[in-house]
């Protein structure tokens, strides 16, 4: 079955896998390479290797070599300002429990309104075939006010106190189409 916006998409919307994916794929191969050159029985392999085990006995570097394992420091080149913009979302708990990760089980984007504004409200429902709209506050919400995220769990969009509708409409119809209402005019 496809995805709820397939037969919508935007043009050019496949044509971005290459140049969000291809970057980490290449950091990836350079991570496995630094890994292999570490393997290796040399004198400066060992010495390097120590090194590298003295700085992962760092929180710093401890936290680093995690996040790097784990992929939290992703970041795909998405063009947002926000750092949050390009990695992969917070898994957020809301005040009720539920985990953003239980919201993205439908195929659609998600616009997360931390403060119930009507205008992200009136925005999301120009998509509402893409995106699900989840108004609700969260138990620690990173000091943000609103974010959108991608169907695979990527901040397309993230904002603070002072939110841009219009860049947040702008990022809805650059990873979702056009809205409802353009396609039905057309």
């Amino acid at each position: 079955m496809l995805p709820p916006f397939a037969a919508t998409r935007p043009a050019g919307l496949l044509d971005s896998y290459s140049s969000e994916r291809h970057p980490a794929g290449l950091q990836v191969l350079d991570w496995s390479r630094a890994q292999v050159a570490l393997m290796r029985p040399s004198r400066a392999s060992r010495a390097l290797e120590a090194i590298i085990r003295e700085l992962i006995d760092t929180r710093d570097g401890a936290t680093y070599f995690a996040e790097r394992v784990w992929g939290v420091s992703l970041r795909y080149d998405l063009g947002g300002s926000h750092p949050l913009v390009g990695r992969s979302a917070p898994d957020f708990e809301l005040v009720d429990g539920t985990k953003l990760g239980e919201l993205l089980t439908n195929g659609k984007g998600l616009l997360l309104d931390f403060d119930a504004r009507a205008p992200l409200q009136a925005l999301a429902s120009r998509w509402s075939d893409r995106i699900t709209y989840v108004a609700s506050d969260a138990k620690d919400r990173l000091g943000l006010s609103a974010v959108l995220v991608r169907p695979d769990g990527v901040v397309a969009w993230a904002g603070e106190a002072a939110l841009s509708y219009e860049d947040a409409a702008q990022v809805a119809s650059r990873w979702f189409g056009e809205p409802e209402e353009a396609r039905e005019s057309a």
